[in-house]
């Protein structure tokens, strides 16, 4: 992992997670598959970089990304 802690994205979760990981395994066990694939749809290798090589993360990416959030949320009633 970097020196930047990176952590799940899932609401109240404090486990740290590779950057390019958006969750924890426990919660991304929790996310419905069609979301599941939503997200790797639009992930694109690197994209984690914070530099000026990185690729730009797309609004398509973070819709997905917020749609897998959400599931998690909904199911530890959350949401």
């Amino acid at each position: 992992m970097s020196s930047r802690a990176h952590y799940c994205h899932a609401d109240g979760c404090r486990e740290r997670v590779p950057p390019k990981m958006l969750m924890c395994k426990k919660h991304w066990k929790m996310v419905p598959q069609h979301l599941k694939d939503e997200v790797w749809a639009h992930y694109q290798p690197g994209q984690e970089r914070l530099d000026d090589t990185s690729p730009a993360i797309s609004g398509d990416y973070l819709e997905a990304a917020q749609a897998a959030v959400d599931a998690v949320a909904r199911l530890e009633g959350r949401l």
